[in-house]
């Protein structure tokens, strides 16, 4: 299951959300997961030469740099929302934002790519059957966008306003970390 989980900006993400919103942190787990979905497809399909493609890696990176700075930057803004009141604002917005926030992340995420064309690889490499293969991953990955953001989500009460703050800091400086990693990494690369 961990090469299923690794710790990246879309599961501090869901963290961030769970701690508001268990149902709001599931739906963004499900749009990283139906990302996940579509590259798996792609990968089966003989998409992998197309994903290789240095123009096509570069995009993606600068585009998931800034989809990363975005989503710093409105955990940013939202450092100071009370726990008991976020419930609320978030049940009234509509999921559908969630699930493309978690969706588009994922998908423009070159480390997303990185990771199927790796478990395909070695899936490959090691005679491994690759419906089976994939079928646990997907399994381990549902588990996970489920179980996860429960734990955090029930565990909420526990958390102060003030570490509620410096949890919103810590998501922004990781997500922040995260979009510039990823920028210095697609400029390494031009």
């Amino acid at each position: 299951m961990g090469a299923a989980v690794p710790i990246g900006a879309i599961n501090i993400l869901i963290m961030n959300h769970a701690l508001k919103s268990y149902k709001s942190a599931v739906v963004i787990g499900f749009g990283a997961m139906s990302a996940d979905i579509v590259y798996l497809i792609g990968i089966l399909l003989g998409l992998a030469t197309f994903l290789k493609n240095p123009t096509v890696s570069i995009a993606l990176g600068l585009l998931g740099s800034l989809f990363l700075a975005y989503m710093a930057l409105m955990i940013f803004k939202g450092r100071n929302s009370s726990l008991d009141k976020a419930d609320k604002i978030v049940s009234n917005r509509h999921l559908i934002k969630h699930y493309f926030q978690g969706f588009v992340l994922t998908f423009i995420n070159p480390y997303t790519i990185a990771f199927w064309l790796s478990i395909a690889g070695y899936t490959v490499n090691q005679e491994l059957h690759p419906a089976m293969t994939m079928i646990g991953m997907l399994c381990a990955i549902l588990l996970w966008i489920t179980l996860m953001p429960y734990f955090v989500h029930r565990s909420k009460h526990k958390i102060s306003a003030k570490v509620s703050y410096y949890i919103s800091i810590g998501s922004t400086l990781l997500l922040g970390f995260f979009a510039l990693s990823l920028l210095v990494n697609v400029l390494r690369g031009l």
